[in-house]
């Protein structure tokens, strides 16, 4: 998708502060964090969100939620950590390409 930010970041249009990145998926921080470490896991290919997905995407989003932890521990998160996927503008999804968020460091609202 051409307008989507995210996809120009996995194009390399548009820098990022990575944290991780494999050929299926990119994992970056936040430019405007809600703790003190908050970062994103990112699905290369566009999908515009959770709602979007299918069964063909079962692996992806297994990928996606094993990695979570092994870079919220690289990321100094040993107490525990919030992922959050925003689905939809109902769902408060601001940018329509599916992403997990990554949060914690700081005092969190629980849900």
């Amino acid at each position: 998708m051409s307008d989507c930010i995210f996809c120009k970041i996995v194009a390399g249009e548009i820098p990022s502060r990575k944290v991780y990145e494999d050929g299926e998926l990119i994992a970056f921080h936040d430019v405007n964090p809600a703790a003190p470490v908050h970062f994103m896991i990112v699905p290369k290919e566009h999908i515009d969100s959770l709602e979007d997905c299918h069964a063909r995407h079962e692996m992806l989003l297994g990928r996606i939620l094993l990695l979570a932890p092994v870079l919220a521990k690289e990321q100094g998160l040993n107490d525990g950590f919030k992922t959050v996927i925003n689905t939809g503008k109902g769902g408060g999804q601001i940018v329509f390409h599916l992403h997990v968020h990554v949060i914690g460091g700081g005092k969190l609202l629980h849900v």
